[in-house]
């Protein structure tokens, strides 16, 4: 039976920083798992709030920090800033985006005002990504979640995209049970790997060749340091093919899957 769900907007102490973040849980008296769920390189929008509500429903208490909303970032990775980014990007083809000399061509046919915010949000978060920062967000989160009196002792995290390749980072601290990772860049160095505490699960399209590309690094160093893992591969399927948003890559057959091992996994792994 699914949950009754109620939901918030807070904001929790990171350091010298605070983060905006969608808490979301079972609206009963009882204790549950933790999970802190990722968003995608485009910041938190509605569809990680969606996802989020989805999980709580099956009874996990869901942390979606806004990972560019801190002071130290909130400046370049403003949500206008994002947007403009974010429309030109999907205005490009799926096997372009990662062209650097086709988006340039096409960053040229834009204002110079566009094209400077593109060019400082494509710095920040494609060229020079803070992911030491953000994953010191990430461990505030989980230390929040376990200051919640209705979060039972263990937390798991997922992501997607840019949220996958943070949520495999989240557990490469130790402080995770489980780490689910959609479609996500290694941790670097990848022997992070060794500091994983819990089990860990892959979720990847067929068609996504450049994060696919890193997969058997990824799994030696999983089997190097004897960490429990699953890994399946989508065949036809593309990078963000869970995102039912965006037309160009949603995959409804592989969500459908993903989802449900997602939901087995947790289940396994936290309650």
């Amino acid at each position: 039976m699914m949950n009754m769900i109620k939901s918030e907007s807070i904001s929790y102490a990171a350091g010298d920083d605070l983060i905006k973040a969608y808490l979301v849980y079972p609206d009963d008296a009882e204790k549950h798992p933790g999970v802190v769920l990722i968003h995608e390189i485009f910041g938190l929008d509605d569809h990680t709030k969606n996802v989020a509500d989805r999980l709580a429903a099956e009874g996990y208490v869901v942390l979606a920090p806004h990972l560019f909303s801190s002071n130290k970032l909130s400046s370049v990775l403003s949500q206008q800033n994002i947007s403009i980014t974010m429309k030109f990007m999907m205005s490009l083809p799926v096997d372009k985006q990662r062209d650097e000399k086709y988006r340039a061509e096409a960053l040229a046919k834009l204002d110079e005002n566009e094209q400077a915010i593109i060019s400082e949000v494509n710095q920040l978060l494609f060229v020079n990504r803070p992911i030491e920062l953000m994953t010191e967000y990430l461990s505030y989160g989980v230390d929040y979640l376990k200051s919640l009196e209705k979060v039972s002792s263990k937390i798991g995290s997922a992501g997607f995209c840019f949220g996958g390749g943070m949520s495999i980072n989240l557990g490469c601290t130790g402080k995770t049970s489980a780490c689910v990772i959609f479609y996500g860049e290694n941790p670097k160095p990848i022997e992070k790997i060794k500091n994983v505490n819990g089990f860990i699960m892959g979720l990847y399209g067929g068609e996504d060749h450049r994060i696919n590309s890193g997969l058997g690094e990824l799994v030696k160093a999983m089997v190097e340091y004897n960490k429990p893992f699953t890994i399946r591969l989508f065949p036809g399927a593309y990078h963000a093919f869970f995102n039912d948003t965006r037309p160009q890559t949603y995959n409804k057959q592989a969500a459908k899957e993903a989802w449900s091992m997602l939901l087995k996994f947790f289940n396994d792994n936290l309650k």
